[in-house]
């Protein structure tokens, strides 16, 4: 069954508490958490004092995904902060194995993201040392945009690789996911789906979820 991530970039930020606390109700599986530091994507958002406070009122795991430079300067922080993954760029990292295998040392689990116009070859020796693979299915940096759909293609790419070589990896896609394009994303071999403005765009969070687990529920996923 496809895994749904709310991303709480989209939530209504005066009340993120109950925000969160709804897309646990709805049957969100995984909260997901943009961290961008105005360097590596053109926005700033989050740190890990918000990541500590959306660890206080839920349970689910949350899913950290740093946009930002330097990463492993910040890793033990949002470790502590209560991150369940951690996820890092493969472009924003200089020495990608130390970075991931410094964040499995601390018990999280360790992702490696991709933006759209990266090739999958720049992460294939990072794969046998990952838990999960965020592919990007828009341009880092700002919520409500359009799903890039050429990334269809990388997404059935990687998953081929992943049944091939016999990797134990979750794929995860953001970006302009939707429950109308949902079912081809997961189709082509995406675990986890994150949604943010159409998730928190809309005024009913149980039947976003709904929706989608009814589109993907015959892929088996």
């Amino acid at each position: 069954m496809v895994k749904i991530a709310p991303s709480i970039l989209s939530a209504d930020f005066s009340r993120l508490g109950e925000e969160v606390k709804a897309a646990e109700s709805a049957g969100a599986d995984l909260i997901h958490i943009d961290v961008m530091d105005g360097h590596f994507v053109p926005n700033i958002t989050v740190g890990p004092l918000v990541v500590s406070a959306v660890r206080r009122v839920t349970s689910i795991p949350l899913d950290v995904h740093l946009m930002i430079e330097e990463p492993d300067r910040y890793v033990d922080a949002f470790v502590q902060s209560g991150a369940d993954y951690l996820t890092v760029h493969a472009e924003a990292c200089i020495h990608l194995h130390r970075t991931v295998q410094n964040i499995r040392e601390r018990g999280v689990k360790a992702g490696v993201s991709i933006n759209p116009a990266t090739p999958l070859n720049a992460i294939e020796p990072i794969l046998p040392f990952v838990d999960m693979v965020l592919v990007m299915s828009v341009n880092p940096g700002f919520g409500g945009q359009e799903f890039i759909p050429e990334v269809v293609q990388k997404i059935r790419r990687l998953r081929e690789t992943v049944i091939e070589c016999g990797y134990n990896i979750s794929i995860e896609v953001d970006g302009g996911i939707n429950p109308d394009n949902a079912r081809e994303v997961a189709s082509a071999g995406a675990d986890i789906l994150v949604m943010g403005n159409a998730f928190y765009g809309s005024d009913d969070y149980h039947g976003v979820i709904r929706s989608v687990r009814e589109r993907c529920r015959e892929l088996d996923v």
